[in-house]
C-alpha cells in the first residue's frame, strides 16, 4: 500500500533565460560584416497540473527542490539558443498551493487539466542584431537572459468527495465503503484502522435510485482531534471538501455507551476546527446492527425522535439498511447540486 502524504513543502526553480549573442558576420569577401548575434532561449517553467491519476503528494516528500532547465545562449549567424523544457508536476485534485514563506494561497487545484505556473522561466536575451540602427550599425553588446525564478511552496491536499464518512474509530466506515464501492480499505478490529482517507465511487445504478458519486472514508476522530489528539486535526481538513456528511454511530456492544454523546463529541470537534462544517447537510445512521446492543439501539432511536431524524439502522457486513441510507443521501446531493448551479447562475456562468 502506498504511503499517503497530504502536506509537503518544496522549492521550485525555473530555468534562467539564455543570453543573447554579440556576434558579427565573418565571411570571406565580406570585410565589414554586420551584427548577426542570435537570441537566447527561454528558460523552462515549473507547471503544476491537476490530475485524478494522483491521490497523494508522496512524489514530493523526498524531492525538496525541483529545477527546470535553462535556455541556451544565442550564437552567431542569428542562431537562437534552444529553450529549456517546461517541467510539469502532476498533483492530485483538491491540492491547495501556498507561498510557504507568507502563507498566501496561490492556487486551488480542483479540476482535471487545471494548470498553475509555479515559477515562470526567464525570457531569453536578444542578440545584437536587434540593436543595429542607422547611426549604430555595429552594436557590440547583447541582452542578457532574465534570471530564474525560485519559489518556496507548501502543498496541502484536501480530498475531494461528495460524501464524507464520519464517526469514532471502528464505527464501521471502512466496511461500509468496501460494500458500496470497489474500494478495498484496510479493515481491522482495533482503533485507527484507517490511517488516511480512502476514496471509493458509488457507481450509477448499483443501488436503486442512486447517482454516481465519490465517498471518502475519513479517519476516525476522537475528542480533542482539533488539538492534534488521536490522528489529529490534519485529517479534519479533508472534511472541508465534502458536500454531504454521513455520520456513523456504533450501536454494538463494543460501541460508545451513549450514542448521542458520541455524536455530540464529533460535532463539537467539527465546530472547534471550523464552525462552517456544521452547516453541511448530513445523515446519521446506527451501524453494526447485526451485533447490536438493544439498549444502545433504543437510545439511538430516542435521539433520532428528539431531533426529528429518521432512525437509519444498517449493517455493512450483511447489507441490511445500506440501500436505505444511500437513498437518503440522494436528496441531499440533489440539493447541493441545485445550490451550486444557482450560485453559478447568479455569477452569469
Amino acid at each position: 500500500m502506498s504511503q499517503f502524504v497530504d502536506e509537503v513543502t518544496l522549492r521550485v526553480a525555473s530555468g534562467k533565460g539564455g543570453d543573447g549573442s554579440a556576434s558579427f558576420r565573418r565571411e570571406k569577401f565580406v570585410p565589414r560584416g554586420g551584427p548577426d548575434g542570435g537570441d537566447g532561449g527561454n528558460g523552462g517553467s515549473i507547471l503544476l497540473l491537476g490530475t485524478p491519476d494522483r491521490s497523494t503528494l508522496l512524489d514530493f516528500k523526498h524531492r525538496p527542490r525541483v529545477v527546470a532547465t535553462p535556455g541556451e545562449n544565442g550564437r552567431g549567424k542569428k542562431q537562437h539558443g534552444k529553450s529549456g523544457e517546461n517541467l510539469v508536476l502532476k498533483i492530485p485534485l483538491g491540492t491547495q498551493v501556498y507561498d510557504a514563506d507568507t502563507g498566501l494561497l496561490l492556487a486551488d487545484i480542483i479540476s482535471e487539466g487545471q494548470v498553475f505556473v509555479a515559477a515562470q522561466g526567464g525570457r531569453g536575451g536578444r542578440g545584437n542584431v536587434h540593436f543595429a540602427t542607422a547611426t549604430r550599425q555595429s552594436p557590440d553588446f547583447a541582452e542578457p537572459g532574465k534570471p530564474a525564478e525560485e519559489v518556496h511552496l507548501r502543498l496541502e491536499l484536501k480530498v475531494m468527495a461528495k460524501v464524507g464518512l464520519l464517526g469514532f474509530p471502528n464505527a464501521g466506515k471502512s466496511t461500509f465503503l468496501g460494500r458500496v464501492t470497489r474500494a478495498h480499505p484496510r479493515i481491522g478490529s482495533y482503533p485507527f484502522t484507517t490511517l488516511h482517507p480512502h476514496l471509493g465511487v458509488v457507481s450509477r445504478g448499483t443501488f436503486p435510485n442512486n447517482r454516481e458519486y465519490v465517498i471518502a472514508d475519513l479517519p476516525g476522530l476522537i475528542e480533542g482531534a482539533h488539538e492534534g489528539k488521536g490522528l489529529g486535526d490534519r485529517f479534519l481538513r479533508h472534511v472541508e471538501r465534502t458536500q454531504v456528511l454521513l455520520h456513523f454511530i456504533d450501536v454494538s456492544y463494543e460501541g460508545p455507551a451513549d450514542p448521542e454523546e458520541s455524536y455530540r463529541v464529533i460535532r463539537n470537534e467539527l465546530a472547534l476546527y471550523d464552525p462552517r462544517l456544521l452547516e453541511k447537510p448530513e445523515q446519521v445512521a446506527a451501524t453494526k446492527i447485526d451485533s447490536a446492543d438493544p439498549e444502545r439501539v433504543d437510545a439511538f432511536r430516542r435521539f433520532c425522535e428528539r431531533t426529528g431524524r429518521t432512525p437509519y439502522l444498517l449493517s455493512s457486513q450483511t447489507g441490511e439498511g445500506v440501500t436505505e441510507i444511500l437513498n437518503a443521501l440522494d436528496p441531499l446531493l440533489e440539493e447541493e447540486l441545485l445550490s451550486a448551479q444557482g450560485e453559478l447562475g447568479q455569477h452569469g456562468l
